[in-house]
């Protein structure tokens, strides 16, 4: 039990340190070539634009946090349901499974201007957005975990007359959830890019408009803030379903 603990507190003990290793480098660079703060900030000078109070860092970043999450979630339940419609229903995947490939071929940038027509500026807009780029991964690999069951199983609970609810709930969903969590890890990753494509289109909050407006005046040190606030953000969520994947999936087979 000691070995198992001590695995991953040294596993993170590591990422901690190359990633301050990274900025300390970065910060000598910086200062040992006179880099002007404009190509490129120190990672000090990055971390004094969270002082000041128009750039409102918390409000900016709360909006995008809540269109990332959105559209994340919006994609997920979406996804993983028209999965298991598409199981149940060969003749319904046949018909709409090529459709959904055709849209996702879409540049999600184009769809931008058409959004804003439809539902005017704000959150909405950038939610759907994300929700347009994440969704996909994540309906495509829980198909695929829907359909790679073991036929041997399937076959067993058909024998015992089991219904399809059954089937569904004791085969093809714990065998399914390794590729569902495999395409929400993607879709948490294209989350956070398809809302910053909404906000850079066009919106009035948010990190993404924050950098359109400090880019005219060259503010470098708070665009760089803003690309690192949105890489927490998405760490935060890549974190969030790394920690469900290890409570769902890791903990059925610990059980079995």
């Amino acid at each position: 039990m000691a070995g198992g603990g001590a695995s991953p507190a040294r596993s993170f003990a590591i990422i901690l340190i190359v990633h301050l290793a990274v900025l300390v480098l970065w910060q000598l660079a910086v200062d040992s070539f006179h880099v002007p703060k404009f190509i490129l900030p120190s990672p000090l000078a990055t971390v004094k634009t969270l002082g000041t109070a128009s750039y409102a860092w918390g409000a900016n970043t709360l909006v995008t946090a809540i269109e990332i999450l959105g559209g994340f979630a919006l994609g997920a339940f979406v996804g993983v349901a028209l999965a298991v419609i598409f199981s149940w229903a060969p003749l319904v995947s046949l018909v709409l499974l090529p459709l959904f490939v055709t849209l996702n071929m879409i540049p999600k940038v184009a769809l931008g201007p058409l959004f804003i027509v439809w539902f005017s500026y704000g959150i909405l807009p950038n939610i759907l957005i994300a929700f347009s780029i994440c969704f996909f991964p994540i309906l495509l690999t829980t198909a695929r975990g829907l359909r790679e069951v073991e036929p041997d199983l399937l076959d067993l609970v058909k024998s015992l007359r089991g219904s399809r609810w059954t089937l569904f709930r004791k085969i093809q969903l714990p065998g399914s959830l390794p590729y569902v969590f495999s395409g929400m890890k993607v879709g948490a990753i294209l989350a956070v890019a398809g809302a910053i494509v909404g906000e850079f289109i066009a919106s009035e909050r948010g990190l993404g408009y924050l950098m359109i407006q400090v880019q005219s005046s060259l503010d470098t040190p708070a665009m760089v803030m803003a690309v690192v606030l949105l890489t927490l953000l998405g760490v935060a969520l890549y974190g969030l379903v790394l920690a469900l994947e290890r409570m769902f999936v890791v903990g059925d087979i610990r059980q079995t």
